[in-house]
């Protein structure tokens, strides 16, 4: 009953939208409020959403609230020959939903720890098997990728393997790159995810942690993860995550006006 209630909503929405819309697998019985917000999907405009909406291959799943949130961060690099690694590959269709977004002159990389993701990827798209977790095995794939500049974490959303894939793959970031991570709710999850409210080491934490290193120039500590003249930005929405590398000269201010100069 629950699928046949999913597939009558899909159809409503390839209806509505004019589109193709592909079986939804591997879906959680508290997404169908967001996936009956019909109107909602209809109003979607991004050029990510229309690709997304339309998929019709290899199965992508996402929360629908990203979707523009990447957009946003990402269209300036349409059509250009960005580089992107995304941790987390699956069943492919997130590494074919870049290549449709970003274009053929890309060059896109996917790990996973799992070896069956080696056969789901659609030249000129790779992918690499190994742990995000492993320090070795992120720095040879950079060395074959080259530095990119776009990173997103949707890997096994573990609080270590997020820190690890973050002390590692940061400093190989270009600069003007971002950094993302997705599905940070996993940061209040115990057990498998090693997450709880406020507990340490969870990608909520490292989060906490890079703004006090982003100030750094104020409170004189040493920085943790990021230097405060490399990192311009931190956009925190429902969890998922950008960070923004890039060259920051420290913080001047001055008093301008006529008041100012008389107190002078």
């Amino acid at each position: 009953m629950f699928l046949d209630k999913i597939t009558k909503i899909r159809d409503r929405i390839g209806r509505l939208l004019n589109i193709s819309v592909a079986p939804i697998y591997d879906f959680e019985a508290n997404q169908l409020d967001t996936i009956e917000s019909i109107d909602l999907l209809k109003e979607s405009q991004t050029e990510l959403e229309r690709i997304f909406y339309s998929n019709n291959g290899r199965i992508v799943h996402k929360w629908l609230h990203y979707l523009p949130h990447y957009d946003h961060y990402f269209s300036k690099y349409i059509n250009t020959d960005v580089k992107m690694l995304e941790i987390g590959v699956c069943k492919g269709g997130s590494l074919d939903m870049w290549r449709k977004y970003f274009g053929e002159s890309a060059t896109i990389f996917g790990i996973d720890i799992n070896p069956e993701c080696a056969t789901v990827a659609t030249p000129p798209n790779q992918v690499r098997i190994g742990s995000q977790a492993d320090p070795d095995f992120l720095a040879a794939v950079i060395r074959e990728m080259g530095a990119p500049d776009l990173i997103l974490d949707d890997g096994s959303h573990v609080a270590c393997h997020q820190l690890e894939s973050f002390k590692a793959l940061w400093p190989a970031l270009k600069m003007g790159g971002i950094y993302a991570i997705e599905d940070m709710h996993t940061s209040y999850w115990p057990g498998v995810f090693e997450g709880g409210y406020r507990r340490k080491g969870t990608a909520v934490e490292l989060l906490k942690t890079i703004i006090d290193d982003m100030h750094g120039w104020y409170h004189k500590r040493p920085s943790q993860f990021v230097e405060a003249g490399q990192i311009t930005g931190i956009h925190v929405f429902d969890s998922v995550v950008f960070i923004e590398k890039g060259l920051k000269a420290t913080p001047k201010h001055i008093k301008v006006g006529r008041a100012a100069q008389e107190a002078n």
